[in-house]
């Protein structure tokens, strides 16, 4: 069994390959390739190729590739998706623009409303037909002016509309009259394409259910395009295996799956570093951890708490400033990363990112025509990372260059020395990760005193002491192989789809007819689930299903998760839902009112298949010192506090399970490097992740 997971950043893209041989003995290949911006595809396909030379194996003998792709939200940040039409119920065409009347900052004169500033779908692209549908039972009032839908079908292709969205007022209940509407545009625009927003969040609330579907018609052509795309060249190049995508909620999915809802894959990529970082916790025996990883042009910050992955409350889900309403690992994303270009703002003020110098030029040490300092550059400057081992000596970076880049934007211009402005980049750097960790864990209720900090990507092990002692985080990890985490995350995630229906419905106050039509909603969604599990061909035995309520009080503006009984829900078992929700709400808010009515809104089913797991050797036990057999050479190297020393490198791959490596240190591999500043002492665990602490 062949295996390789494919994450793709800003900057890098990451490959990991697992195999067994005959005997079932596991072992492992990890490479990282420059991205390729205007074409992902052309990265993943390469770096596929090179790890299989690597690893000494044909492209046709991988079983799957697993892939992890910020295509989506990439198109998102960029504004650089398809041009989207509405068709929508008579006098309801404002819902995209009126939103919820909600002001991004309350207290400002000067601000900007995204969703009417920068509209997913234009007012004009936003036509109206006749129909309606009433609650609470989506019997219908008004039938669909089937006409009419023709008659903006008919428009939208004088217009050459890429995609149109279909979201007609309490289809959520009932949406025969958006599929029937579907049928129309499709005999219009048969290329087109085309979603109903009862197939993209079947839910209420219908700005967040027009919103989240305008997003998925929004990168839907571009995504699909790209998918369709990467399968090709990967045929093309010999592989023959199946291709999962990596799904916001943490879970993976088929080509086909993710072409008709790539809103699932807004969060594809860091979620798979939030995976991997649960993965190598459970390796080390840590279970409480904050994860950061840190490429080249961002930071994505999540928590792992008792070993759990943290799933976004569905009043915090969203992307661009957009609400999605679709689930998602609760990972928070800012502009910070090697390729963070430090700059002087109009105003004479110090800052560092959000911009970046990306993988294209890149840093001014790259030697690609970047001229602008960057974080990397600063670490080059201090002697944090050494020229000839960056990426293995496979990437020549030149000092000479960081030097005079830093020199000119930032050390003349405010009369610092060379290393007080290459330490104030970093200084600022990290103080915008630590304030964005804080919110990620202290603004959410979580002490990072009782946590592990687990710093990954290229560039995490560089800072992740520094941020550690920011937040003050109980210790430090960093994993076997930082770079590659992400990736790594993508072989230990399961095969999972969510399903939801819709039920407006207080428990307490529920009767036996109440309860039935429960149990019959949670049937139909079985159903659904075994048809695309059938369809994948999983063997019953290998399924695994999660039921969801979702809950809120009457009257509250949004829902929180509560677990459900085992078997029919029936007036003495649906109590096990009333208080989950009440403890939910304890744990989130602080408080729950438990003589208050708990209301449904939805049924959600999680349908699982566990993948084969990635299990790594361990290594042979060592138990040294500092041992010289891994010493490579010293170097000056300048560390948090202005203070400069003759500092010893250490191999990574040369270093034994229990063998302690004191600071100052720096650990070299491959796909990153590892800082062990003064007071510190580093300690290699028994598949090779290194545990950080004071001394």
């Amino acid at each position: 069994m062949i295996r390789v997971g494919v994450d793709v950043g800003g900057t890098f893209t990451d490959i990991i390959l697992e195999r067994a041989d005959a005997g079932g003995k596991q072992s492992v290949v990890v490479t990282k390739v420059s991205s390729t911006p205007h074409d992902q595809s052309e990265g993943v396909v390469q770096g596929i190729l090179n790890v299989c030379e690597m690893a000494g194996v044909e492209p046709g003998a991988i079983d799957a590739v697993f892939h992890g792709t910020t295509v989506a939200t990439n198109l998102v940040i960029e504004r650089g998706g398809a041009r989207v039409g509405m068709i929508t119920t008579r006098g309801f065409r404002d819902i995209m623009h009126m939103g919820r009347h909600k002001r991004p900052h309350n207290f400002s004169l000067q601000f900007d409303v995204p969703w009417q500033s920068k509209p997913l779908v234009k007012r004009r692209d936003r036509l109206v037909v006749t129909e309606r549908i009433l609650p609470p039972d989506g019997r219908i009032e008004v039938p669909l002016a089937e006409d009419e839908v023709k008659q903006a079908a008919e428009l939208f292709a004088k217009r050459g509309m890429d995609a149109v969205i279909i979201g007609f007022l309490f289809s959520f209940l009932n949406n025969e009259h958006e599929q029937r509407a579907k049928e129309i545009v499709r005999s219009v625009l048969p290329e087109t394409y085309v979603c109903c927003s009862s197939e993209v969040v079947n839910s209420i609330r219908e700005y967040e259910r027009f919103s989240s579907t305008a997003m998925n018609a929004y990168i839907g052509p571009k995504t699909s395009a790209y998918l369709r795309k990467l399968e090709g060249r990967l045929r093309a190049a010999g592989v023959g295996g199946i291709i999962r995508i990596m799904q916001s909620n943490g879970g993976i999915t088929t080509v086909e799956k993710s072409s008709e809802l790539p809103i699932g894959l807004l969060m594809s990529g860091p979620a798979g570093g939030v995976i991997g970082g649960r993965w190598t916790g459970d390796n080390c025996g840590k279970s409480n951890i904050i994860t950061i990883d840190i490429g080249g042009t961002s930071a994505d910050i999540g928590v792992i708490q008792d070993g759990d992955l943290r799933i976004k409350n569905p009043r915090d889900t969203e992307v661009g400033l957009l609400p999605v309403l679709v689930p998602m690992i609760d990972i928070d994303a800012i502009g910070a990363g090697g390729g963070s270009i430090a700059y002087l703002d109009p105003g004479g003020a110090f800052r560092v990112g959000p911009r970046s110098a990306g993988a294209v030029p890149g840093p001014a040490c790259y030697g690609k025509g970047g001229t602008e300092p960057t974080v990397t550059d600063a670490q080059v400057v201090l002697g944090r990372l050494d020229p000839e081992q960056f990426l293995g000596g496979d990437i020549k970076i030149d000092a000479a260059l960081s030097e005079t880049a830093i020199r000119s934007h930032i050390a003349e211009p405010l009369g610092l020395s060379l290393d007080e402005a290459a330490l104030g980049i970093l200084k600022i750097v990290n103080n915008n990760m630590a304030l964005a960790i804080n919110a990620n864990s202290m603004a959410k209720g979580v002490d990072p005193r009782n946590f592990t900090l687990m710093g990954f990507g290229g560039a995490g092990p560089l800072h992740a002491v520094s941020l550690a002692e920011a937040i003050h985080a109980k210790d430090i990890i960093s994993p076997v192989q930082p770079g590659i985490t992400a990736a790594t995350g993508l072989l230990v995630t399961d095969l999972q789809y969510e399903y939801t229906h819709p039920l407006l419905m207080v428990l307490d106050n529920a009767n036996d007819a109440d309860f039935q039509t429960v149990n019959d909603a949670l049937d139909g969604l079985m159903d659904q689930a075994h048809k695309q599990l059938d369809a994948d061909g999983i063997p019953r035995a290998a399924r695994r299903f999660q039921r969801i309520a979702e809950c809120r009080y009457v009257g509250q503006g949004f829902e929180l998760r509560a677990a459900m009984p085992d078997g029919a829900v029936d007036a003495v078992n649906a109590k096990v839902i009333v208080d989950s929700f009440y403890d939910e709400h304890k744990k989130i808010y602080g408080h729950a009112f438990r003589d208050q009515a708990c209301e449904l809104i939805t049924l959600r089913l999680v349908a699982t298949v566990a993948v084969e797991t990635l299990a790594l050797p361990e290594l042979s036990h060592g138990g040294r010192e500092n041992p010289d057999e891994a010493r490579l050479y010293s170097r000056r190297t300048v560390f948090d506090d202005g203070q400069a020393h003759d500092t010893p490198r250490y191999q990574r791959e040369k270093l034994l399970a229990g063998d302690r490596v004191s600071g100052p240190a720096v650990v070299i591999q491959h796909n990153s490097t590892t800082i062990v500043p003064p007071g510190y002492v580093a300690q290699v665990m028994r598949f090779g992740d290194i545990l950080i602490g004071r001394n």
